[in-house]
């Protein structure tokens, strides 16, 4: 069953996807949900990645002064208004 997941991406990375998406005959969900399958899968347990795939890791983790509880507040307080 799919499920919604929304991300927050600068512009440019998402309009860069799209392009990439359409050019391959895909969606924009079943590309990224591909993207999650392979870098999750089993055989990927042994984090032989390519430097592309580590690079996107090391992409997605937050900055030191990352406060998590203050983003979600942030979040729900502009959701809510």
């Amino acid at each position: 069953m799919d499920k919604k997941l929304t991300l927050s991406l600068d512009e440019s990375v998402i309009a860069d996807a799209k392009s990439f998406a359409k050019k391959n005959g895909l969606s924009l969900s079943r590309m990224v949900e591909s993207f999650f399958k392979h870098l999750t899968s089993e055989k990927n347990n042994d984090h032989n990645w390519s430097p592309a795939i580590k690079e996107l890791m090391q992409a997605a983790e937050p900055a030191g002064d990352y406060d998590e509880k203050a983003v979600i507040t942030k979040y729900l307080e502009e959701k809510y208004k």
